[in-house]
């Protein structure tokens, strides 16, 4: 097994920690106004009992990520850290709430290609990896729509527009290399008085080709509204195409809005492949693995995606992302200008 991505995490993971005790809160990272958050919220940072296993052996470290070339098998089966226990009551509002501080929600995705037409519009579950699997949004393709369209829904069987499960939805532009998330609500053409009823940009997702095409590691450009100082999102309610978050980025308008990128994988000249160390959670090589960081702490993981098996992966994500940005963002990366095996 290639075990020699230890440069990706500086020596011996064993005794490194996940996050660089020396940086400020990682709250920190992404308000965008008002006070800097309490000092209470931020000693919420440290992880309880059993959710964050991260700290794993050097011989977790993954040779998987974006691979040019065969990278060779582990011989060793490995364990992947289950998700904390984390209640889930009301199902709406926790795949639409952030990540706790401190806790990394462990997730995973099961794409079903059953059916006719599933090769074409498979169907994608999230569930929390953990011993109830927890079901939480369920994810598929409109068929009549010119550019890729993604429904998500928090019932499995209901994955319609007007159904009242409809949670939000993942919309592409033509080229299908930038992606919009919204939430469900309107269209601004049916804006009501206050606007209060129009539809928030949750995240906004940019692929860039480089000299491999997208055969090579992808770079990944990710969007999303700030936070204020009771760490809640910024409302995003762009009242035209020229307002959201795609466009404010593209003019450099950052004001409520944080920019994350993909980390740069590694070459191994070892296993002729790109490396990430994923801490046990990735077991295959794919070109859809990633790691989302903010530039200012590239240890702390905002969100992580990848393969464990043909048609299953593991998602996990932390402040400030919710279920839906993550499970969007995760779509994305499967969409078929994008998708190479």
């Amino acid at each position: 097994a290639a075990t020699s991505s230890d440069e990706e995490d500086d020596s011996d993971s064993s005794t490194k920690p996940i996050r660089s005790e020396k940086k400020k809160n990682p709250a920190s990272l992404f308000q965008t106004g008002g006070d800097p958050p309490k000092e209470k919220k931020s000693k919420k940072k440290v992880p309880p009992k059993g959710a964050e296993s991260e700290e794993e052996t050097p011989e977790t470290l993954q040779k998987n990520s974006n691979k040019k070339g065969k990278a060779k098998k582990s011989k060793k089966k490995e364990e992947r850290p289950p998700s904390p226990v984390i209640e889930v009551e009301n199902l709406e509002e926790f795949v639409l709430q952030p990540a706790p501080q401190g806790v990394t929600v462990k997730c995973r995705v099961t794409r079903d290609k059953k059916g006719m037409d599933r090769g074409l519009y498979p169907t994608y579950y999230l569930h929390l990896d953990n011993d109830k699997k927890v079901f939480l949004l369920a994810g598929r393709k409109r068929k009549k729509s010119k550019t890729s369209n993604y429904l998500i829904s928090i019932d499995p069987t209901d994955l319609s527009r007007g159904g009242e499960n409809f949670i939000g939805k993942l919309r592409s532009n033509l080229m299908g290399t930038r992606f919009t998330v919204f939430d469900n609500g309107a269209n601004p053409d049916r804006a009501n008085a206050d606007w209060s009823n129009v539809r928030q940009e949750l995240s906004a997702v940019v692929y860039e080709t480089n000299v491999l095409g997208f055969k090579g590691p992808r770079k990944m450009t990710v969007i999303i509204p700030g936070m204020n100082a009771d760490c809640e999102r910024v409302p995003i309610r762009p009242r035209n195409d020229n307002d959201g978050l795609l466009m404010r980025w593209q003019n450099r308008n950052m004001d409520n809005v944080i920019e994350l990128h993909n980390k740069a994988p590694v070459w191994n000249d070892e296993t002729q492949s790109y490396v990430l160390n994923f801490h046990g959670r990735v077991t295959h090589a794919s070109v859809k693995n990633f790691q989302i960081v903010h530039s200012s702490d590239p240890d702390y993981i905002v969100m992580q995606f990848g393969r464990v098996a043909d048609d299953a992966f593991t998602m996990d994500y932390n402040y400030p992302l919710c279920a839906v940005q993550a499970f969007a963002i995760a779509l994305s990366s499967f969409d078929g200008k994008l998708a190479c095996e």
